[in-house]
């Protein structure tokens, strides 16, 4: 089996360096990306929600955001309901990468699976989900990505 971890540790590397040039190209860090993701499926959500959808802890998301709010992709504003809460909300700049990072996720996508099969293509799919549940069980929890 260290076939597998050899060949997942180097095919990891390397989609990872082309994602995260992908995302350069729009201003992003890898990750960054995913929190803009929350955010475009509901807008005004809490540090803490969006860790919990991306799997990563809330000061990673914390982190983040302050990166995001000095790049004028986002506000913190107080929740009006619970002062204690603190919201993330999207500016115009944050709306506008939705189209281009969406984009950017689908072409390298298409072009990294080019040479496989629909049925292979569905095989990869369930058998990373399958390893991935696996790994995150034997973990005992969610992988903290590094990199933010």
């Amino acid at each position: 089996m260290p076939d597998f971890l050899d060949l997942h540790g180097s095919t990891n590397k390397v989609v990872r360096a082309l994602a995260e040039a992908g995302m350069r190209r729009h201003g992003l860090h890898l990750g960054q990306n995913l929190l803009l993701a929350e955010l475009w499926r509901q807008d005004g959500r809490t540090p803490g929600e969006i860790a919990a959808a991306v799997n990563v802890t809330t000061p990673t998301v914390v982190k983040m955001a302050t990166r995001m709010t000095a790049a004028g992709l986002l506000t913190r504003r107080r929740d009006e309901r619970d002062n204690r809460l603190v919201r993330l909300w999207l500016t115009d700049a944050g709306r506008a990468l939705q189209g281009p990072v969406e984009a950017e996720r689908r072409s390298l996508e298409q072009q990294l699976t080019a040479d496989l099969s629909g049925a292979e293509r569905e095989q990869l799919m369930q058998a990373l989900a399958k390893v991935h549940r696996t790994a995150t069980d034997l973990l005992g929890g969610p992988v903290e990505p590094t990199g933010h």
